[in-house]
């Protein structure tokens, strides 16, 4: 199993309303992180807009992978792209920073 963490930068003027849209993710777009193997997903949110986000999965570029063919994360991408602090035309996946794991407790 990967433990896969990332930060990505949200813009302050939009945090509230990043918060609320996270308790109405799309239904399809649930299944579709699930299908793609993506488990223990949690997202983390800093005042200042720093975002972390955590997940474990079998196979990360399968996952990713997985989620770029579904159209349903294009679509989702699109909208959540203007919350994000990233060069014109990304989205929040191209924007991501991978942290490297230095320790784990088991």
């Amino acid at each position: 199993m990967e433990r896969v963490c990332f930060l990505l930068r949200v813009r302050k003027e939009r945090i509230e309303e990043y918060r609320r849209r996270h308790t109405e993710v799309w239904p399809g777009m649930l299944d579709a992180l699930r299908d793609a193997g993506w488990r223990n997903y949690s997202l983390f949110l800093h005042d200042d807009g720093l975002l972390v986000g955590y997940l474990e999965t079998d196979d990360f570029a399968a996952a990713e992978r997985a989620m770029a063919a579904a159209d349903v994360n294009t679509r989702w991408q699109r909208e959540m792209a203007p919350f994000f602090k990233a060069p014109d035309g990304s989205t929040a996946d191209d924007a991501r920073v991978l942290l490297t794991e230095v320790f784990h407790l088991d």
